[in-house]
Parts: structure tokens; sequence; C-alpha cells
């Protein structure tokens, strides 16, 4: 393929031009005939040649010259906003530090689990391979779930529990289903970056309410209901992000109170609970999923490539839920990314591996920590788990033009401000701890800081 390419690209062949047969050009490249047809087969179908049948194959004559592909790199000139983050963390090339992103590298992974989970996947019938997803998603995986939630004190039938493409896809349809443009949701302040890019997608208003070492700041959160009567509350229970913190038992209990006076529905993102060393209350437990609904992922602990997500909720929610993912992705989540993470979860080789990830990135919060406090950054708490630390930069520091003179320097950031839905959090920057090893980091982020 590659030499087929360098000649398009050279233009030695150009549009109409017949390639080699494929016996002659297996004679010339010294490779089996067969590699040849896959490799013509792939550049038809990417539509650089054409077949004409019992002539051979020919350079297509929309053919356009292959591009000496580089890997993405940042773009500069989008304003830092809810958005900015994830599209530098996404886009960045494998030359790019990313101390800003919400994952963590892929060496921290169980890549070895996978793999095998994988090998077994390619073994399953034909129809695990190419059939669609069914509604509710995987009963495997479904009853894992359940047996999971059970742990955590929260009993669900497989009638509450629904499988979607990716945690990001469970909040846009609880959104869908719950919200209309112009409905009010509270959200804590800092949150998750996402939920507010994904609420501005659905055009509501978003208000919040400060976030404390033990949770909201509940006078503030009653406060924001009576004045905004919100539909919705999105939040992180266990190691709250960006913050870090635990929601305590007795924030816990005030916070559902005031919800039920006020008719507050609530998402709690359960996605870091496997990080945690050990349980910290969870509102859904707390309420028995009447009007909180659970939802999550494995994108932090197992794959980011492998998404599924799922919603665990009143059984008359779930009912529609599958109805509205039916209309917008006509099925569950892919068989194959479900399959895969029934496979991991299954073996015993998920504990080992989370048991390891927790001690690998409590060493690493106490180093990362020490490290940005010799540099005068300081962090808010020290949180009892998960690879997030938020953190204080030095007097006079805004942390959105240390995030653009860090990227001149192919550093990716997460300033305060994009986690700010009341655009307070200048002076603060979310770091992830596994993404922080890097020995050149700490003098680019004090130059950053210093321009």
């Amino acid at each position: 393929m590659k030499a087929i390419r360098a000649k398009v690209a050279s233009r030695a062949l150009t549009a109409g031009d017949r390639l080699p047969s494929i016996r002659s050009f297996a004679t010339l490249m010294g490779v089996s005939p067969s590699t040849v047809v896959e490799a013509y087969d792939r550049l038809a179908a990417e539509g650089l040649i054409r077949a004409r049948r019992g002539s051979g194959f020919y350079v297509s004559a929309t053919a356009l010259p292959p591009l000496a592909l580089t890997e993405d790199q940042p773009q500069r000139n989008h304003a830092v906003d809810p958005f900015w983050v994830s599209r530098q963390s996404l886009d960045a090339g494998s030359s790019v530090l990313k101390p800003g992103c919400g994952w963590l590298p892929a060496e921290w992974m169980p890549t070895d689990a996978l793999r095998r989970a994988m090998r077994s996947l390619a073994r399953a019938e034909d129809a695990v391979l190419t059939d669609y997803g069914s509604t509710r998603g995987s009963l495997v995986l479904r009853r894992i779930l359940m047996a999971r939630f059970a742990e955590d004190g929260i009993e669900v039938s497989a009638d509450q529990l629904l499988l979607t493409a990716s945690g990001t896809q469970a909040i846009d349809l609880i959104c869908r289903f719950l919200l209309r443009p112009g409905d009010t949701v509270l959200v804590d302040d800092p949150c998750y970056f996402n939920f507010r890019a994904l609420l501005r997608a659905h055009q509501v208003k978003i208000v919040s309410a400060p976030y404390t070492l033990s949770g909201p700041d509940i006078a503030c959160f009653e406060a924001v209901l009576a004045a905004e009567r919100p539909r919705l509350y999105v939040t992180n229970s266990a190691l709250h992000n960006p913050t870090g913190a635990t929601l305590s038992a007795q924030t816990a209990h005030r916070l559902l109170n005031v919800a039920a006076a006020h008719d507050l529905m609530i998402v709690e993102d359960d996605i870091f609970a496997d990080f945690e060393p050990e349980p910290s209350p969870r509102l859904a437990a707390l309420d028995g999923l009447n009007r909180v609904i659970r939802i999550g992922s494995f994108s932090k602990t197992l794959s980011g490539s492998a998404r599924c997500g799922y919603i665990a909720a009143r059984p008359d929610w779930i009912e529609d839920l599958v109805n509205l993912q039916v209309a917008t992705s006509f099925g569950g989540p892919s068989p194959v990314a479900s399959g895969l993470i029934a496979a991991v979860l299954a073996g015993g080789g998920y504990r080992k591996h989370m048991e390891e990830l927790r001690r690998r990135l409590a060493r690493a919060r106490r180093e990362t920590a020490q490290k940005l406090q010799r540099i005068g950054i300081e962090s808010w708490l020290m949180p009892r788990g998960g690879f997030n630390l938020w953190c204080r930069l030095p007097e006079g520091s805004d942390s959105a033009a240390v995030a653009r003179s860090a990227l001149a320097e192919n550093v990716v950031l997460a300033p305060g401000n994009v986690f700010s839905a009341s655009q307070s959090a200048a002076a603060f920057m979310r770091f992830n701890v596994a993404q922080c090893g890097d020995p050149k980091l700490m003098a680019i982020l004090q130059r950053a800081m210093k321009r």
C-alpha cells in the first residue's frame, strides 16, 4: 500500500493508469499474491484505486495525492471554555503532554486483560460481531452491574437498568427525557466541564452552588432552588470532579431533604466509584432510585475506546429512556464493547487491577502534589482516591493564560474556569496526576506562570 501511495503522490502513477497485475506486483515486492489482493482491496475501499472487471486495477480519477499526515496538534485559536480542554486533549498527538486530560495513560490500563477478552470475542457467534445491540444492552453485563450495585447498598431489578453507548450518552438521554430548552439545571461550582458543555447543547439555563470539602454548600444550594427552581441537579458523589472531594453522610441527607422539598431530580454520575479505597455515601443508595438517577461507565478504569455506559433509574423512566435510545441510536451499545467489558469484569483480574491502580495513584498524588508545591502551586485538598488534584496557582496567576502559554510548549492544561459556571475559579487548575510524570512538565509550568 505504501508503494502505491508513494507512486501516486510522486505522480509516477496518475488518474487512469493501470496498476501492475496482482501476480507481477507480488513478485516485484517479494510478498504473497494474497497480500497484494488485500492491499488493492483496501486502496479500492478508500477510493484511491478502482477495479475493472476482467481488466485489473486503475488509479481513480478522483484520487487525491496522499498527504504526509502528521498527528493532529491542538488548535490554539478557540476560546478557553468547556469545549477547549476536551478538544485540546482529544486532538493532541503523542508528543503532547496532557496533565489536563481526564483519563489514564494507556500503560496504566489493563491492556492484557482487554486483549484476552478480544480474543475470546473473536470466537463468539457471528451475531456478536455483526448485529445491532439489544434495546437494553447485554444481559450478562447488566447482571454484573446489578451485583456490583448491591455491594453499594443499591438494590436494582433488571427493568431498572439500561446500558448506553457511553456515560456521556447516558446524560444526553436523560437531558432529552427530562429537559426542554429554557429549563434550569443546577450544577456544582466547580463541576466536570463536559456537564456544562452538554447542558449548553441542550439550550438550558445553568445555575450553580459552591462545592465544599464535604459536598455542595447546602445553604447556598437551597437558596438557588428557591430562587431558580431548577428541574435537575447533575453531580459526582464519589471523588467529585474536579475537586476530588467526598460527599459526607450529613450533607447527603440534607441534600436529599432539600431536593424532595423542591421537587428536584438528581443525576449522580458515579464514574469514579471504583477509585475509592472504601465506599462513601451515595445519593442513589439513600434515595432508593426514587428521584436520583445513577449513571456511570468504565472509560476511566478499563478503556475509553471500548465505551459503554449505564443508567439506573425508576422502571417507568427506563421504559421511556429505552424508546428514546432506540429513536436516537437504534438500539443499545455495541455488543462488542459491552461483551469486552463484561468479560474483563467477570474475571478476577479487574479487582486486582483496581487495587494496584489505587496504590499507584496514591503514590502519584503525593509525588505530584509535592512537585507542584515546590513551584508555588497548592492542592486544595488531598483526595482519598482518583487521579485529579484541584490546585490553586500562585497569587496573580490566571489559569487560562497559563494554559495558553503551556500549549505553545505542547502541554494541555485544564484551567479552573472551564469547570466554573460562575467563572470564579481563574486561580485554580485541575491536574491529572497520572499524566504528570514527564520531567519537563514542572519547568514548563514555571515558564507559563511567568509569561
